[in-house]
């Protein structure tokens, strides 16, 4: 591409995006060079003008979007010239083009293209009649007669009307190609379409899962995400017909204002071709790419709830640090017990049968204690699938006629049977069956949610909305950026991190994840961050953008366990001097950072940006962003959806939102729903904004209905107040342990999250 070309682009984001042109141009600098967004968005805040994640995507996203345009117009350019078709009128307007569609408009009447109505009039020799009518010079005579002469039965042109028709098809074909009809007919479409959704005649929809869509309409621009997303699934399912209904005759009566420039003789036959044209040849076309563009729009903001949902996951606080005997409960098959330790490496596993009746439902109990002594297990990870809540009882009368402490929490298990099946979990656990392999997951989520999900593919984790529906190419883009942005924000353990961890590390491939493993494996732990250019293909590049993401605990240097990139840790050697200390010394004793004047810092290539983030991590050595872990409580006597009772109030953990609520588990092996209206006592336009997956809260119950596996909820009716956010609700009867959320709010998503963009 060349420069001038680059510098249009350059233009297009800044103007397009609304930021600085500084920073825009650094941006794309240090893109160029290889530069990842975590890094840049980190370690660059002086080019960059201190532009974050969601910005630095942004433009990322529209350079990427505007190249593949400059690309596709080379193409186009080369072959319109190629047909001699080329004016410099064309031309420029090719080159102004800022979107995909315009330019395929443009090209459309120099497109190769399939025989058509319109290509068999020419071959029939009716272009010249087609030429004549419209030129609407002829005010007196019959269209018959100007017809006449071009009558051809070997040609296949029987009589004037055969010919009327072949013409008719040429100027149809002609005044759908014009770039700017179409984008009046776009345009107005859009704003005036209708989405209808009928029930089709042989649709069959045993569970009424759509029955609201079988005679529905609702305006194109304003249709939600949810609800063009379940219509579509209607439709793929053979249950529902879809339909844009486009503001027809406002339409038409334009095209034929377009195409009729005078009183002739051939206004009837203009009429006609302006109304075909559209009918037969605008109409379907604008209404699969509208539908299209709304089905975009649609996957759009539910891969951004999904994203966000998934974010607040990831970042839930981890309770690592202690021991974690993990289950993954069973009636029939037993329960999996699997011991690990504070680093998560893997201890024993066991089999008991506290469900099954007889001698071995005895002995369960014993040997759960006995297995929670041997390894001094603080918390007890169980999963809350099939037999969770009834494994949760045992387990807490078994330690307490067992005089044994250990704290129970109720995990959300989904995905982990993906991962027990997956290349990675027999790639670590090559001896062991599924099932153990499902209670290392189980126990190892609970102690850092976050290294133990990346692991499993997103869309099993259970956070999302029509995740099959939408596009999977975007999907995962924008997933895998939101786990790349929390592994980023938090940080890797560089000695004990897998090579599925590892992978999502800034600069860091899945291939050089796997030989950072093999290599910490062959020479043990890695004494500092610079033995990293030992490992094999891992070189500078690599090293500038990961290093300041990796740790390094109880090593040398106390800087590689903190967020300090490397090539300042000069700047942090000059500070500890002037202070009249170590490195170490500085790092152990925030309290000296009082002393430190960061202006006295500043060179060409550092300035007070990087220098108040070194001066943070020196305040926090080494410290997780994430909050404390605590643990929220449900009803004991509450195990079913028929112990529900209307008016009951309980506490609950938010497992999903959507754009219509949130959905949250009260510990009855069914989420119920909060309707948005229900979220909180204000009106809610975004669920995110009241609640976050996670969130531990209190909720009414409006109604259950245990047949259809319903449950309906409110939030802004439980309490004047909201539980706040972590919080451990007391005074609520016979209370057990649940897997907790967040204790706080989580880092801004402006600052360090993603956005969905095409």
């Amino acid at each position: 591409m060349s420069v001038v070309e680059n510098k249009q682009i350059l233009e297009i984001i800044v103007e397009e995006s609304g930021l600085p042109r500084a920073g825009v141009t650094q941006t794309v600098a240090l893109l160029n060079e290889g530069g990842t967004v975590p890094f840049i968005a980190r370690y660059r805040k002086e080019q960059t003008g201190e532009l974050d994640e969601v910005q630095i995507r942004q433009i990322e996203d529209l350079l990427s979007y505007h190249r593949e345009l400059a690309e596709r117009k080379v193409t186009v350019l080369k072959s319109i010239e190629e047909q001699g078709k080329l004016t410099p009128e064309l031309s420029a307007r090719i080159g102004n083009c800022r979107k995909k569609t315009e330019l395929e408009d443009l090209y459309l009447p120099f497109k190769p293209k399939r025989r058509t109505k319109a290509t068999i009039a020419r071959e029939r020799g009716l272009e010249p009649l087609a030429e004549l009518i419209a030129a609407q010079e002829l005010t007196q005579g019959s269209p018959a007669d100007v017809a006449a002469p071009f009558v051809n039965p070997e040609l296949g042109v029987a009589d004037a009307d055969a010919a009327i028709e072949g013409a008719g098809h040429i100027i149809a074909e002609g005044l759908s190609e014009n770039a700017d009809l179409r984008g009046m007919v776009r345009l107005l479409s859009r704003e005036q379409g209708i989405f209808s959704s009928q029930l089709l005649g042989e649709g069959v929809d045993r569970e009424g899962k759509f029955k609201m869509y079988y005679d529905y309409q609702e305006p194109l621009k304003t249709i939600p995400s949810h609800r063009m997303l379940a219509m579509r699934r209607g439709e793929k399912e053979s249950v529902l017909r879809l339909v844009l209904l486009a503001p027809e005759e406002e339409i038409v009566g334009r095209l034929k204002g377009s195409l009729v420039r005078r009183e002739s003789i051939f206004r009837g036959i203009l009429e006609a071709a302006a109304a075909d044209a559209y009918k037969r040849l605008i109409a379907p076309s604008i209404e699969v790419e509208l539908r299209l563009e709304a089905k975009t729009r649609a996957d759009e903001a539910a891969i951004a709830v999904f994203a966000q949902n998934l974010r607040n996951l990831l970042l839930l606080p981890p309770a690592g640090g202690r021991r974690v005997l993990g289950i993954d409960p069973g009636m029939r098959t037993g329960c999996k017990l699997a011991a690990i330790s504070e680093t998560g490496r893997f201890l024993e596993h066991a089999t008991i049968y506290p469900h099954t009746g007889g001698p071995k439902a005895l002995a369960a109990g014993a040997e759960l204690a006995a297995m929670v002594e041997r390894h001094d297990c603080r918390l007890i990870a169980i999963g809350n699938g099939t037999g969770g809540r009834e494994t949760e009882i045992f387990a807490r009368e078994a330690l307490r006629s067992a005089g044994v402490k250990a704290e129970i929490v109720m995990v959300n298990e989904a995905g982990a049977s993906i991962y027990s099946a997956s290349d990675i979990a027999r790639e670590e656990f090559p001896d062991l069956d599924l099932t153990i392999r499902g209670a290392i997951s189980i126990g190892r989520r609970l102690q850092d949610p976050l290294a133990e999900l990346v692991k499993i593919d997103p869309k099993s984790i259970g956070v999302g909305q029509y995740q099959h529906d939408v596009n999977q190419t975007l999907l995962k883009k924008a997933l895998d950026a939101v786990v790349e942005s929390c592994v980023n924000f938090v940080g890797v353990d560089l000695n004990s991190a897998s090579w599925a961890l590892l992978s999502y590390v800034a600069g860091v491939s899945e291939t050089q994840g796997r030989a950072i493993v093999r290599h910490r494996d062959e020479n043990g732990p890695f004494p500092t961050r610079q033995s990293l250019l030992k490992v094999a293909r891992f070189g500078p590049k690599a090293f500038e953008q990961a290093a300041g993401f990796l740790r390094i605990r109880g090593g040398g240097n106390p800087l590689d366990n903190s967020a300090v990139h490397p090539e300042n840790y000069g700047v942090v050697e000059k500070m500890a001097q002037d202070l009249g200390v170590s490195v170490a010394q500085l790092a152990a004793s925030p309290g000296l950072c009082a002393g430190i004047r960061l202006e006295r810092y500043v060179t060409d290539t550092v300035g007070i940006p990087t220098l108040t983030d070194i001066l943070n991590e020196l305040k926090k050595p080494g410290r997780d962003p994430r909050e404390q872990f605590q643990s929220a409580t449900f009803r004991e006597d509450v195990m079913t959806i028929q112990d529900l009772k209307e008016g009951m109030i309980l506490q609950g953990v938010v497992t999903n939102v959507a754009a219509f609520g949130a959905f949250v588990d009260i510990g009855v092996h069914q989420d119920g729903l909060v309707h948005v209206s229900q979220l909180a006592g204000r009106f809610v336009k975004d669920p995110n904004d009241a609640v976050k997956v996670g969130e531990i809260v209190k909720v009414k119950v409006l109604s259950a209905d245990a047949e259809r596996k319903r449950i309906s909820l409110s939030i802004k009716q439980a309490e004047p107040e909201k539980t706040t956010k972590g919080a451990t609700v007391k005074n609520q009867p016979k209370e057990r342990s649940a897997n907790v959320k967040p204790a706080s709010e989580q880092p801004s998503w402006e600052k360090a999250g993603f956005r969905v963009k095409k």
